[in-house]
């Protein structure tokens, strides 16, 4: 089997005639942010134009790139899809000309030809633009997981079809929490700093318990390469910058005593053959190692020869020709209508403030207005242009345009509320009505709305709730937050259990979520006669 990385998260993946490229990027993405990193423009399309098979993860745009979908790769190609609960990514897919596709069911094995493959999925509001999906692909000599920048949560049906000969894995930030927050610097950087630490830890987890023969970093981080952006690279090693970089993980991998990482730019092939892998790279190892020990002047002349992509980019983006209230008005409100659970999840005002204009999104009131200095929950402060642009090409996630971009501010009075996101990923009616549905007080995830309880709920079939004994106390096994393992990646501190999948913080005494105060963990001191469990963190 051979792996030709073709950037970010970017693989192409070959065994004898047979192909799969995976989420192949090449295009700045959100509103010209984000460029990958390292630059995969010397990169020889042509060779991966044709593929047998297409496989893309999911709908962000550093993972599906349209422009270059559209260009380069032959719309005979098989798509492999993703058992997604809305058919968005085909119908993109469809809308770019692809005919070929085999729908795959959750976990379970096809025979492709040259492969056998699988496909994981993630489908909450929460995960990637609803939804999020991870590869295996088993040529009969060796077996690979890509899992991108998911977060599997169901890990022991996964590794089943283990053991891995290699394992692709998300390390970096992609998210702008907490670089745009008007925090205190003091506390913005102490966030950072735990965010970045997670980050690793996470990952780090996952290449445990995967235990793959060989340990790829991929999918990040991007290069910002807009001098508003610039401060955003992770330069000097700062523990409070949520984006290292590959070489840095590597590092990490080995302070843990893991050894079976490897480093691939763009262009760089891993031959791996029953245990065995042999990496060759486009360039030679100085050059190589001065991409990452010079790294400043790497980007700054990268920068310069995509000044022109970012800077137009922006100039493309319409301004003073939309009236922002009246269109938000007429676009949110029916949505707003519909949308019982997300109103009361959020609860308050969310103010959309473009310098001269301000709009309110009511979600109590069901309602659009301006502002006119009303008492608000959160604000986002955004350019006037970069709203216009949402509004005329009528985004329908905003999350995967506007806020990955980290061109914004944002404020908010409280804890994070992952409802007010969700909502902006989900402008469409049938997009909301997902949500909802998703949300609906019998729904697996109701608690997330209604009141402080446990949110996530055995599925359907199983009997009861799995418990742990975490630090002298009994705990559900799953994360209230979104099902992961507390077992495999639960961390204790000072009486918090944190939950590395995402982040989220529980105290054990009291079960009280820290990170939002729409959940809470079942949490019970041990004592009781009778009670069991496993121990850990």
């Amino acid at each position: 089997m051979r792996v030709t990385l073709t950037g970010h998260a970017g693989l192409f993946v070959e065994s004898g005639e047979t192909s799969v490229l995976c989420d192949p990027w090449f295009t700045p993405a959100f509103f010209a942010s984000w460029f990958p990193f390292p630059d995969n423009a010397d990169l020889d399309v042509a060779a991966i134009s044709r593929p047998t098979y297409l496989y893309i993860s999911h709908l962000h745009r550093d993972h599906y790139d349209e422009e270059f979908l559209a260009r380069w790769v032959a719309k005979d190609t098989t798509v492999l899809l993703p058992d997604y609960p809305l058919p968005e990514l085909r119908r993109c897919l469809e809308g770019l000309g692809f005919t070929n596709f085999i729908q795959t069911r959750e976990g379970e094995p096809i025979d492709l030809e040259g492969f056998r493959a699988s496909i994981w999925t993630s489908t909450t509001p929460a995960d990637g633009p609803l939804g999020d999906s991870s590869l295996v692909l088993d040529d009969g000599r060796c077996r690979l997981l890509n899992q991108n920048d998911a977060r599997p949560r169901d890990l022991d049906a996964l590794l089943a079809q283990g053991p891995f000969d290699a394992h692709f894995l998300q390390f970096s930030g992609a998210v702008w929490f907490p670089m745009v927050y008007r925090f205190p610097e003091e506390e913005k950087r102490a966030l950072g700093e735990d965010k970045r630490a997670n980050q690793l830890a996470r990952a780090l987890r996952y290449v445990a318990a995967v235990d793959a023969r060989h340990v790829f970093p991929c999918a990040g981080p991007p290069a910002f390469l807009d001098d508003a952006l610039f401060h955003l690279n992770d330069l000097d090693g700062d523990r409070a910058n949520i984006f290292p970089d590959q070489t840095v993980f590597l590092s990490y991998l080995a302070e843990h005593g893991i050894d079976r990482g490897h480093l691939l730019l763009p262009g760089s092939v891993a031959t791996l053959d029953q245990g065995s892998c042999a990496v060759r790279h486009p360039l030679p190892e100085e050059e190589i190692a001065d991409i990452f020990t010079n790294k400043r002047s790497y980007l700054k002349a990268y920068q310069e020869r995509r000044r022109p992509q970012f800077e137009a980019a922006l100039a493309a983006c319409p301004e003073g020709t939309v009236d922002v209230v009246a269109a938000l008005k007429e676009w949110f409100e029916p949505l707003l209508a519909r949308a019982d659970a997300t109103c009361e999840g959020v609860g308050g005002v969310a103010v959309i403030d473009v310098g001269s204009d301000a709009v309110a999104v009511d979600f109590p009131r069901r309602e659009v207005r301006r502002w006119q200095g009303e008492d608000w929950e959160f604000r986002f402060h955004l350019e006037a242009r970069l709203v216009e642009s949402l509004i005329e090409r009528r985004v329908d996630d905003w999350v995967n345009e506007v806020f990955l971009s980290c061109r914004f501010e944002a404020e908010r009075r409280g804890s994070y509320n992952e409802m007010l996101y969700s909502f902006f990923k989900c402008l469409t009616p049938e997009r909301i009505a997902y949500l909802e549905s998703v949300y609906r007080p019998d729904s697996p995830t109701a608690g997330q709305v209604r009141g402080r309880r446990a949110a996530w709920k055995a599925p359907e079939g199983e009997e009861g709730e799995e418990m742990w004994v975490c630090q002298g106390y009994l705990v559900q096994r799953r994360c209230p937050h979104l099902g992961g393992d507390l077992v495999r990646f639960g961390e204790v501190e000072d009486g918090v259990l944190t939950c590395t999948v995402h982040g989220w913080k529980f105290e054990l005494a009291t079960g009280r979520c820290l990170t939002s105060d729409t959940l809470c963990l079942d949490s019970r001191p041990l004592g009781g006669p009778g009670e069991e469990g496993t121990a850990g963190a």
